[in-house]
C-alpha cells in the first residue's frame, strides 16, 4: 500500500506565502510524476503544477511566476511553494503521484492524498 500525506495548508492574507508538502510512504519502488491539484468550492478539480522525471516542471497559467514545485527524491516528498497568494487561490490542494511499487512489474498506479485546505483572505 502507498499513502500520500499533505501538510502546510492554512489561512494566509493576500500577498502572503505558504509551502505545501506531500510525502509518499509505503511500498515504493519508483515515483515517476508528482502533481498538485486544487479544487475550489463549486468548481472542478484543476491541475496546478507537475514535476516529471524529478526535474521537468509545468504550471497552470494562473499560477506561473508565483508557485514553484520541487521535490526531494531521498524523502519521496514534493513541495509547492506558493507566493503572492490571491483570494482566488483558495481551495483544497491535493497531491497526486504515479508510483511503481514492485520492481518486477510494469504496473504504475496513481495515488491521491487527502487534501489540505488553503484559504487566502484578509
Amino acid at each position: 500500500q502507498v499513502q500520500l500525506v499533505e501538510s502546510g495548508g492554512g489561512l494566509v492574507q493576500p500577498g502572503g506565502s505558504l509551502r505545501l508538502s506531500c510525502t509518499a510512504s509505503g511500498s515504493i519502488f519508483a515515483i515517476y510524476n508528482m502533481r498538485w491539484y486544487r479544487q475550489a468550492p463549486g468548481k472542478q478539480r484543476e491541475l496546478v503544477a507537475i514535476i516529471a522525471s524529478g526535474h521537468i516542471t509545468r504550471y497552470a497559467d494562473s499560477v506561473k511566476g508565483r508557485f514553484t514545485i520541487s521535490n526531494d527524491n531521498t524523502e519521496n516528498t514534493v513541495y509547492l511553494q506558493m507566493n503572492s497568494l490571491k483570494p482566488e487561490d483558495t481551495a483544497v490542494y491535493y497531491c497526486n503521484a504515479d508510483i511503481k511499487s514492485d520492481r518486477n512489474t510494469f504496473v504504475v498506479n496513481e495515488y491521491w492524498g487527502q487534501g489540505t485546505q488553503v484559504t487566502v483572505s484578509s
